[in-house]
């Protein structure tokens, strides 16, 4: 079964493809990654770029204008024609909310589109692109099973301690709760950590999602118990345009004394905000690594105070703290971020071993540590291949 995975954005799209076959005693066998890439410029100008498996990486540019409907019929055409894949039997998409019904993976059908379509509210940012991609392969591949996999089903292990927030009950019977996302890259670090924790896995985990968009996840078991984003994707840590976690006041302050519409106040919330924000150079933080601004230097002390923060509170909902994992762009390549957290927890035990963590791990943590540190690289287009593959074959089964 080859396994086309989508991740749709506002002017761009990544792609994943996957091969997954039974093994000769008919059990099915893991996916296997054949090729993955990006289109991005669009809709003026469109330029495909993708690595093989085998290292092999080539880019083209796209007839323009194009939207995502018509860039993904270049891309499958092109990658058909260079013999890269033969044809796509199904398709995995990530969608970033799946609300208090979606709470698994699943087959797209109408109803369920009509669904997460009614979910755009609780994720402007996102939720958009995501149904768009839906309808494009359908437009480009019809009659090919398209599967949901949902960046917030992760969390529906979350006991209502941590998911109900204080406010009046009328809110609460509208949908308003913590949902938490980043899940299919938590799903993803689940999945791995025993191959390098061995036991520790299934205890006290805290992972830290640290890239553009960035959250973190208490586990126990593996399972999630406590997420730093909430209703949306603006609560909790410090991001590159995001703010995090601040005093609601601000919105209506912003509103009532500044005079901000809507539309700005959101701009401000979801594009103005976070290391952008807070060091008025950049929300890149290489950039902001690389900068002697003060301005830049208070940004990243800012950021990993609030991480380390977050992480801190993690430990007290699971009575302790076993391993901390740091992963996502920030996470997997920031050597001093991961440092400067580290030290913020050293009344934790944690303690992080220099030249392991310059070597980017994966064990980060020194001898004398009592908890671990880790760097995983996150894979969330294999946990979505892995799940499409899984729901394919059931229907073939039935």
């Amino acid at each position: 079964m080859t396994i086309l995975v989508l991740n749709s954005g506002s002017s761009s799209f990544k792609f994943a493809v996957y091969r997954s076959v039974d093994a000769a005693s008919g059990a099915p066998c893991e996916p296997v990654e054949r090729l993955r890439g990006q289109v991005h410029g669009l809709p003026d100008t469109p330029v495909m770029v993708w690595r093989t498996e085998g290292g092999e990486r080539g880019e083209r540019a796209l007839p323009a204008p194009a939207d995502q409907r018509r860039a993904l019929k270049e891309v499958l055409a092109r990658l058909q024609s260079d013999g890269l894949i033969d044809r796509v039997e199904a398709v995995g998409h990530r969608v970033v909310h799946g609300g208090e019904a979606l709470v698994a993976p699943c087959l797209i059908d109408d109803s369920t589109l009509r669904l997460v379509e009614s979910l755009e509210p609780l994720a402007p940012l996102h939720q958009s692109h995501c149904v768009a991609g839906i309808h494009a392969m359908a437009a480009v591949a019809p009659g090919v099973p398209q599967v949901a996999c949902f960046d917030t089903a992760f969390h529906a292990t979350q006991p209502r301690l941590h998911t109900t927030m204080p406010l009046p009950v009328s809110w609460r019977d509208r949908g308003v709760r913590r949902y938490g996302f980043h899940g299919l890259s938590f799903e993803s670090i689940a999945r791995q950590l025993p191959a390098l924790a061995g036991a520790q896995a299934d205890g006290r985990i805290v992972v830290a999602h640290l890239g553009s968009g960035a959250s973190v996840c208490a586990m126990h078991e593996r399972r999630s118990v406590r997420t730093s984003m909430g209703l949306s994707t603006l609560d909790g840590l410090v991001m590159s345009t995001r703010p995090g976690a601040v005093d609601i006041g601000v919105a209506l302050f912003a509103q009532q004394q500044l005079g901000l519409d809507l539309e700005t106040l959101s701009r401000g919330l979801y594009h103005e905000s976070g290391l952008l924000g807070l060091s008025g150079i950049s929300a890149d933080m290489r950039v902001l690594a690389a900068s002697d601004d003060p301005r830049a230097r208070f940004a990243i002390e800012v950021f990993c105070q609030r991480a380390a923060q977050e992480i801190a509170a993690s430990a007290v909902v699971l009575g302790g703290c076993d391993a901390i994992v740091f992963t996502a762009g920030i996470g997997e390549h920031d050597a001093q971020v991961r440092a400067q957290i580290a030290g913020l927890l050293g009344w934790m035990g944690a303690r992080i071993d220099e030249a392991a963590n310059a070597a980017q791990g994966p064990r980060l943590h020194a001898a004398d540590s009592t908890i671990g540190l880790w760097v995983v690289p996150t894979d969330e287009e294999g946990v979505i291949a892995r799940h499409t593959a899984a729901l394919v074959r059931q229907r073939g089964a039935r």
